[in-house]
C-alpha cells in the first residue's frame, strides 16, 4: 500500500488504500508503514461522513474491548465501561451517533474489524470498510 503523497492524503487516495479491505476476508497483517497509511486514510474518510458504526469480531472479549476503545478514541467517540465478558470468540456493534453497544458470543470465523461510515446527506460518505486488523490503531 503506497501512495506517491501519503503526508497530505487526497479524499479518493484514502478510498483507494481503504477499498483493499473487501469485508469479506479477515483482517491482513499490516506492515508498519500500511498501518500508518491506513490509519490516515481511515480518519480522514470518518472525518468526512457523520458518524460511524463499528462492528468488531474478535477471539476475546478483552480483545475486541481494547480495539472498540483505539478505534473510538480515533474517532472522538466514548465507550461504555461496563461490557460483559463471555468466555470465547464475541462480537460488538458500536453506533458511534447514540453510544449504544452490544457485544455478544460469536461463532463465526472472521476477525477484525467493520467501519460503516454514515453520513445524513445522500452524496455524503456512506461506506463500509473491513475487516481492518484489531490492532491498527494500538
Amino acid at each position: 500500500m503506497s501512495t506517491p503523497n501519503h503526508q497530505n492524503l487526497t479524499t479518493a487516495e484514502a478510498k483507494k488504500i481503504l477499498n483493499k479491505f473487501n469485508c469479506l476476508d479477515i483482517a491482513p497483517i499490516l506492515k508498519p508503514s500500511e498501518k500508518v497509511l491506513t490509519r490516515k486514510a481511515l480518519v480522514l474518510i470518518t472525518n468526512l461522513s457523520d458518524y460511524q458504526i463499528l462492528g468488531i469480531c474478535a477471539d476475546t472479549a478483552e480483545e475486541g474491548i481494547l480495539a472498540m476503545r483505539t478505534y473510538s478514541h480515533a474517532f472522538g467517540y466514548e465507550v461504555p465501561s461496563d461490557l460483559a465478558t463471555p468466555e470465547g470468540p464475541v462480537y460488538i456493534k458500536l453506533n458511534g451517533k447514540n453510544g449504544l453497544c452490544y457485544l455478544d458470543s460469536y461463532a463465526g470465523h472472521h476477525r477484525g474489524v467493520l467501519v460503516s461510515c454514515q453520513s445524513y446527506d445522500e452524496g455524503g460518505i456512506n461506506e463500509m470498510y473491513g475487516h481492518l486488523p484489531l490492532d491498527l490503531f494500538v
